[in-house]
C-alpha cells in the first residue's frame, strides 16, 4: 500500500507490435519440443515462453533472461527451502543483485531517448523517474511476478485442465473459435495469484461489517472466482464455453487492475493456435508438482507427450 503503483500499461498498439514476435517465438519453440516423447512442459514451454517475453518487455539482456525467472521465484519464496535454502539472508542477497542489475538498466534508460520498453517508460515517467531504490525494486518485482508467474502458470493450467476434463478438450478441438473464451476460463479456474493484500485508508462499511482505517485486508481472488453465488455453472470445473468467463477477478479490479492482462491473454491464445497446427493432443502423463505457499498458485513440473497430427 505504501509503494508507488503508477505502472506503464501495455497499450493496444504495443500488442500489435508484439503479436508477430510472440507467434514467431511460440512457433520456433513448439517446433523444437520432442514429439511422442515425455518432457517437462513447465520448464520447456511455459517458463521459456514467458521469460522470453519478459526480457523483451524490460529490454533485458536476452542471454540472461532466466535470471528474471529466478528473481520471480525468490521474491515470493523467502521461507521455501527448495528455493532459498539459505533463508532470509539468501533472499536478501539475491534481491539485492536484482536491484543492482535493474538500477543500472534504469540509469541507462534515463540517459537515453524514451522508448516503448517498460524500463524506459518507468525511467521517463513523471510519477516514477525519481523512485527510491526500494520503490524501484518493488515495481520491478511486481512486474516480474506479474509477467512471469501468472502467464507461465496459466499456460500449464490450460494443458492440465483440458486433460482433467477431456470433454472440454474435445470441444476445443472441434471449434478453435473457442480459444479466446477458453483462455479467460483457464485464467479464472487457475487464478495464478490467489490473493492480494491492501491497507484500508479510511473506515469502510461493507456487508454489515466495518473495515477500519489501517486494517490489512486480504482479497482472495481465488475465492471470488469459485463463488457459487455468482457463477451459473459449477465454478470448480473448467468449462471452456462458460458465458461468464471474462467476469473473473484474476486480473484484480480498479486502479490496481493488471496492466499486462491483454498481453497475457494474447500469449495464451497464440500458444493454443500454434499447438493445434502441430499436435493432435498434448497428453499429461502424471499429476503436476505444485508450487508451495498460498500466494502463487502454480506448477513446478508437469510431464507431457505431444502427439503429432
Amino acid at each position: 500500500a505504501q509503494r508507488r503503483t503508477v505502472q506503464p500499461a501495455v497499450a493496444p498498439d504495443m500488442l500489435k507490435i508484439y503479436e508477430p514476435l510472440i507467434r514467431e517465438r511460440t512457433s520456433d519453440l513448439l517446433d523444437t519440443v520432442p514429439v511422442g516423447e515425455p518432457f517437462d512442459w513447465v520448464d520447456t514451454v511455459s517458463i521459456e515462453l514467458t521469460t522470453m517475453m519478459l526480457a523483451t518487455l524490460f529490454d533485458f539482456p536476452f542471454e540472461d533472461r532466466r535470471k528474471l525467472t529466478r528473481w520471480s521465484d525468490v521474491s515470493t519464496n523467502m521461507n521455501n527451502p527448495d528455493i532459498c535454502p539459505g533463508g532470509e539472508e539468501q533472499w536478501r542477497q539475491e534481491l539485492l543483485e536484482c536491484l543492482m542489475t535493474f538500477t543500472g538498466l534504469f540509469q541507462e534508460k534515463a540517459e537515453a531517448e524514451r522508448s516503448h520498453d517498460l524500463m524506459s517508460l518507468l525511467a521517463h515517467g513523471e510519477n516514477t523517474k525519481n523512485m527510491t531504490p526500494k520503490e524501484l525494486l518493488g515495481n520491478v518485482i511486481l512486474l516480474i511476478v506479474g509477467g512471469n508467474d501468472t502467464t507461465r502458470n496459466s499456460m500449464t493450467a490450460s494443458v492440465y485442465g483440458l486433460n482433467k476434463w477431456p470433454e472440454e478438450y474435445a470441444k476445443l478441438k472441434a471449434d478453435h473459435g473457442l480459444i479466446p473464451n477458453m483462455v479467460s476460463e483457464v485464467i479464472r479456474w487457475q487464478t495464478p495469484l490467489a490473493f492480494m493484500r491492501r491497507t484500508a485508508l479510511e473506515d469502510v462499511e461493507m456487508h454489515g461489517k466495518t473495515i477500519k482505517k489501517g486494517d490489512q485486508i486480504a482479497m482472495w481472488y481465488v475465492s471470488g472466482n469459485r463463488d457459487e453465488r455468482f457463477w451459473d455453472e459449477d465454478p470448480n470445473r473448467l468449462i471452456i464455453d462458460r458465458k461468464q468467463a471474462r467476469n473473473h477477478l484474476s486480473f484484480g479490479f480498479g486502479i490496481h487492475r493488471c496492466v499486462g492482462n491483454r498481453l497475457g491473454e494474447l500469449q495464451l491464445r497464440i500458444l493454443w493456435e500454434e499447438i493445434f497446427k502441430r499436435f493432435s493432443h498434448v497428453e499429461v502423463l502424471d499429476e503436476p508438482s505444485l508450487t508451495s505457499g498460498a500466494f502463487v498458485k502454480g506448477y513446478t513440473w508437469m510431464p507431457v507427450i505431444c502427439h503429432p497430427k
